[in-house]
């Protein structure tokens, strides 16, 4: 079966303005996005990509552009399961303020409960981008052969989800993964059992200095914004 290599978008307006985005509109690429955007070409050079998925939003359509221009026999493919999580009634609202809701501890905590007002479950949200990846392993199996590798550029949430779904983890223990902008996460997917190559690999070791405000213990929800 094939390899899939999952590119969270690079970081967006709403990463450095603290905000939980979901599916607002208008959420675009901002400096530093379009740079990390920009580089993953170099980064991907040497894989053949047989095929590239892409959610639905703004922020990813502009992650893989570079990557598209730079091969042009590549169509993009636009997939809606793996579009970001429905957020509903949080879309848009700042992170701090949320943290102050008392469903942001079952997020924290129990995620396989959770479920956003006004918006879908953190479970339907990871069952929808599963099967997505099913079906586009088979098609890139049955159009490129077993060998093949493809892309997805998704969203932080949607990628840890998928992370735990090839370990075999429970949702619950999802939020103890951390994918960063335009981190690369790499499965490769056997007839017995998927295989994670790469976590969130990003090439930079930035976010990994010691910082003047030490992280929190809670999973940013949506992914984090990052090395600053």
């Amino acid at each position: 079966m094939p390899t899939l290599i999952l590119v969270r978008h690079g970081r967006s307006t709403a990463n450095t303005e603290g905000l939980l985005a979901g599916w607002t509109p208008g959420v675009a690429l901002d400096e530093r996005g379009a740079a990390q955007a920009a580089a993953l070409p170099g980064r991907l050079a040497e894989v053949p990509l047989a095929e590239v998925v892409t959610s639905p939003l703004q922020r990813c359509q502009e992650t893989i552009r570079p990557l598209l221009d730079a091969r042009p026999h590549l169509t993009a493919h636009t997939d809606e399961r793996i579009g970001e999580c429905h957020y509903g009634d949080w879309s848009g609202r700042k992170l701090a303020e949320l943290n102050d809701e008392p469903l942001m501890e079952v997020v924290q905590a129990h995620p396989s409960a959770a479920a956003f007002p006004g918006g879908e479950s953190m479970r339907a949200m990871q069952t929808r981008a599963a099967e997505a990846v099913r079906e586009w392993n088979a098609r890139v199996e049955r159009d490129h052969g077993a060998g093949a590798v493809y892309l997805m550029c998704s969203h932080g949430d949607i990628i840890k989800s998928l992370v735990a779904d090839a370990l075999g983890l429970h949702l619950d223990l999802f939020q103890r993964i951390s994918v960063e902008p335009c981190s690369i996460t790499v499965i490769r997917y056997t007839r017995l059992r998927p295989f994670l190559v790469r976590l969130g690999d990003t090439g930079d070791f930035a976010s990994l200095v010691p910082r003047e405000e030490t992280p929190g213990d809670e999973a940013p929800v949506g992914g984090g914004a990052g090395a600053p």
